[in-house]
């Protein structure tokens, strides 16, 4: 029988401990990763679990399929949360699938009638005037100084331009040198020349701040005693009442209602009627602004009968002093801006512009232009599980498996006998891969295991079985070809391994056109099913064959022991092949 060739072979017989090492450090990290992040299970999905799933599939407008895009969808994605969140619901799921599919998922506890009246319906976008602001929890917003030096407060806002004539104001108004409001957003600030924003309080000249309402623009002076009782009692920094503000209120009606600022604390506002409705917005867009340099800022085109109510407003707040010349961009009662006006703004186009990025421009262009979400959905499909009835699935999905697993170990024993160890091993190492990185991907991608994920997973059972099947047969083959083990399982594993690597690509190209072209619960059959493919690679590589290599040294497998599975001649073995030298050919004689 030939040598072995030295070489990349011959490195890795004689390193088997190396992979094995490798492989062990990888489920010790993996391990150690999950108990550190306190998820030790996987997250189960609303299938088992228990709880409301609702499919929403985007419909554009007519003419307007360009709409359904991933900025709009993304936009549509983080509104629906908002709302979904404000049901109280700590675990809900807000994601696209697809191009043009969102799925919610509330988990058991929920309303879920509620929470398909909340999720894909129009939200309410206002413009409403500000009467009194303050910081929430406690805490109040410094009240502005009144006669504050014009270039100090210009150096601490946002510079607004005009955009139809490009000019900027600093300060020009007669009503200028009012200091800027207390309050500040996340979404920046002011709009056209005459709105501009600030990013920081201004402190009192006195250097105190006041506890009371009118101390931020005096709610006693356009809020009735139950309103003022309200605002009191607001505590924006608590979810749960950040939710019910200004629950059952009309446009025509003055609210309280919550926004964050810059620093990212909670605010409370008491405001008035609505007197821009978002239906009069009649296009926003996100422009990168170089002329000036102002960075990311959001235009707006206002409607005929828009750009009249907007000027009529803003000339009316123009005269009043901080925080009542505010302007509350309002979605679904919560604020996400509120500029402060110097003058009337009219000709009906008007810039947003201050701290923003290319995203956070984006996303309040997108709320401004649809007035909340950004597209219309149709609901697809709505199943509801009771818990008790989840935990029945998932204890079917888990016998399932188990006699799924029993079926393939009592194969393997029948047939492989002492090779079934090292597949049992190997079954074992994966399955143990497979929970760790479930456990793992529950809070890192949001993944949960649902039935069809578990599903999956049985199947995975009978793929990873097959690759070991390949490489022992191969060995096998080898054997009955007349040679001893440690030759065989070398010289059979090239070829495999060339088996095992085309068996699962196409177990993995079949997994992920599955996860394209599926939406819903599919998508976790074909998940875990591209997951358990790359992991039985990962364990053929580094462990199956590293330990069958070390196996092949003990005298119980190399001796062909008859319960090894390896009996050449169980097998049918040929002979072994020796060299034998030829014998001469007689000498010729030759005749003269």
């Amino acid at each position: 029988m030939a040598a072995l060739k030295k070489g990349k072979n011959a490195s890795a017989t004689s390193n088997p401990w190396r992979s094995l090492a490798l492989i062990l450090i990888a489920i010790v990290a993996l391990t150690g990763g999950m108990f550190a992040s306190g998820h030790t299970t996987p997250r189960l999905g609303i299938d088992l679990a228990g709880g409301t799933s609702i499919t929403l599939a985007a419909v554009p407008e007519a003419g307007q399929e360009s709409a359904i895009n991933k900025t709009n969808m993304n936009t549509a994605v983080s509104i629906m949360e908002r709302r979904v969140n404000g049901l109280g619901v700590s675990e809900a799921e807000v994601q696209t699938q697809g191009t043009r599919n969102i799925i919610v998922n509330i988990p058991k506890g929920t309303n879920s009638k509620q929470a398909r009246e909340q999720v894909g319906t129009t939200a309410k976008l206002y413009f409403r005037p500000v009467i009194a602001t303050e910081l929430a929890g406690g805490g109040t917003a410094p009240s502005p100084s009144a006669t504050g030096d014009e270039s100090e407060q210009d150096s601490g806002k946002d510079k607004a331009t005009d955009k139809a004539t490009d000019k900027a104001t600093d300060g020009s108004s007669p009503s200028a040198s009012t200091g800027p409001s207390a309050s500040a957003t996340t979404q920046g600030r002011a709009v056209t020349d005459a709105l501009k924003a600030d990013e920081t309080p201004s402190a009192s000249p006195s250097g105190k701040a006041e506890d009371s309402p009118s101390a931020s623009g005096g709610a006693s002076g356009g809020a009735d005693s139950k309103l003022q009782a309200q605002y009191a009692a607001l505590d924006c920094t608590k979810e749960s009442v950040r939710a019910k503000a200004g629950d059952g209120s009309k446009a025509t009606d003055s609210i309280v209602a919550c926004g964050q600022n810059s620093q990212g604390q909670w605010q409370k506002y008491v405001l008035g009627p609505a007197a821009v409705d978002g239906t009069d917005v009649d296009e926003a867009d996100a422009v990168l602004n170089t002329q000036t340099g102002a960075g990311w800022i959001v235009t707006m085109k206002f409607t005929g009968k828009g750009a009249e109510k907007f000027a009529d407003i803003t000339g009316q707040l123009a005269q009043k002093q901080s925080p009542q010349n505010q302007f509350a961009i309002v979605l679904d009662n919560e604020v996400v801006s509120d500029p402060y006006v110097s003058q009337a703004l009219t000709g009906g186009n008007a810039e947003i512009s201050g701290n923003f990025n290319q995203q956070s421009s984006q996303e309040l262009a997108n709320m401004l232009s649809y007035g909340a979400l950004p597209l219309t959905f149709r609901e697809d499909s709505v199943t509801t599980v009771t818990a008790a009835l989840g935990g029945e699935q998932l204890k079917a999905g888990l016998i399932a498996g188990a006699i799924g697993l029993a079926l393939v170990v009592l194969y393997l024993l029948v047939y492989y006998r002492g090779l079934s160890f090292i597949a049992i091993l190997s079954l074992l190492v994966s399955a143990a891969l497979t929970y760790v990185i479930m456990s793992l991907l529950g809070p890192t991608i949001g993944f949960a295991l649902n039935l069809p994920a578990v599903c999956g997973a049985i199947v995975a059972i009978g793929i990873t079985a097959d690759s070991f099947i390949v490489f022992f047969e191969r060995v096998r083959d080898e054997i009955r070809e007349g040679r001893t083990l440690r030759p065989a399982v070398e010289r059979a594993w090239p070829r495999a391994r060339r088996t095992i690597l085309v068996s699962d690509f196409v177990s993995f190209l079949a997994a992920a056109v599955l996860f394209v072209v599926t939406v819903g619960k599919v998508q976790g059959f074909a998940f875990t099913l591209g997951l358990t493919t790359v992991l039985d690679v990962v364990v053929v590589f580094l462990f199956t064959k590293p330990l069958l290599t070390l196996m092949a040294r003990r005298k119980f497998f190399a001796s062909g022991h008859k319960w090894s599975g390896l009996d050449p001649k169980a097998l049918g073995a040929k002979p072994p092949l020796r060299r034998t030298r030829r014998s001469p050919a007689p000498a010729m004689t030759k005749e003269a």
